[in-house]
């Protein structure tokens, strides 16, 4: 017995085409071509929701070290500080002290000098 695969062929290549939408050229209207191009941006997708939080943890790392320097201590020592005074602030919570609330920063800074 011979079965066409018409009606699911059809479904399964809009649904490619349609999650190919607002890629380049005939990458979005060719079947072949835009299957090609979504594998590979959904695994570039897979692999940059890691990476992203890789890049973000330095952004927040560089902002706090930026604003340790200018209260003349390194990042490091700073880090070491707070882990010895026992204050559990991650570093996306520090970097946004450092940018927003000098105030709040500068006393993290002072008690860390302290000891």
């Amino acid at each position: 017995m011979r079965v066409k695969t018409g009606v699911v062929r059809r479904k399964r290549h809009k649904k490619v085409l349609k999650q190919a939408k607002g890629f380049y050229s005939g990458r979005r209207k060719h079947f072949r071509k835009a299957k090609e191009q979504l594998e590979h941006s959904l695994v570039y997708a897979y692999r940059d929701r890691r990476t992203k939080k890789r890049e973000f943890r330095k952004l927040w790392i560089v902002r706090i070290n930026a604003a340790c320097r200018l209260q003349d201590i390194s990042y490091s020592v700073f880090m070491h500080g707070l882990k010895t005074l026992n204050i559990d602030l991650d570093r996306k919570i520090l970097a946004d002290m450092a940018m927003n609330d000098e105030a709040g920063f500068t006393a993290l800074v002072n008690k860390v000098k302290a000891i």
